[in-house]
């Protein structure tokens, strides 16, 4: 199968990776009590070798999850250690064990799964009502460590020399707590999946659809 792509389709395909970043904010206001919006949201073209370079070395909290249905691949949640312990505790509701210092608890690590439970479903369900479709995800993975590492442990990368990658920067209204998502889907699956778009599809309501409450 090709991979070219009607552009129109891909416009489609870009805002509907959009709407689904903004429901992602609201879901994150909704458990922070925190104002959240999306900063930036991109698509980019990268050759596998560069997807590290891409996330960076910094330690970061990632929430990674797989996508078992097309378009496959991964959902990837990175956020900075602090961050991740103000949200961890916030979906605790100050109850359970928390931890002083670098590291997490079993109970941190536990609710951070969660947050990327909730998070994944939120931004997939719109991208499935639009592509008229379902989309079965996996069990959120936990890692702490430099940012480039969480690749390497997500592993199951496709034999392919380009990753297609959505980018999406969150940030809260003070701008001292903000995530990232990162969407790594199959390109070939992603492609199918996108030639089927109806061009007159309403990405917004569509994707509004399939919000989680």
């Amino acid at each position: 199968m090709g991979l070219q792509v009607d552009v129109r389709k891909l416009d489609l395909f870009n805002q509907m990776a959009r709407e689904g970043s903004e429901t992602v904010a609201d879901h994150l206001e909704q458990m922070t009590g925190l104002a959240a919006s999306v900063h930036t949201s991109q698509i980019n073209f990268l050759d596998i070798a560069d997807v590290k370079t891409h996330i960076g070395s910094q330690r970061k909290v990632g929430i990674y999850v797989e996508l078992n249905e097309p378009p496959y691949g991964y959902v990837l949640f990175v956020l900075d250690p602090a961050d991740s312990k103000r949200l961890a505790g916030a979906m605790m509701g100050g109850l359970g064990e928390t931890s002083d210092g670098d590291g997490f608890t079993e109970m941190e690590r536990s609710a951070m799964q969660e947050i990327g439970n909730i998070m994944t479903s939120a931004f997939i369900d719109g991208w499935a009502n639009v592509l008229d479709t379902t989309i079965d995800m996996g069990t959120p993975g936990f890692i702490f460590g430099p940012a480039n590492g969480i690749v390497d442990e997500m592993g199951g990368w496709p034999d392919s020399e380009l990753a297609f990658v959505v980018d999406s920067q969150i940030t809260v209204e003070d701008g001292d707590f903000g995530m990232t998502v990162y969407t790594f889907p199959d390109l070939a699956s992603l492609v199918e999946l996108i030639q089927g778009i109806d061009l007159d599809t309403d990405v917004a309501a569509d994707t509004e659809a399939g919000d989680v409450v």
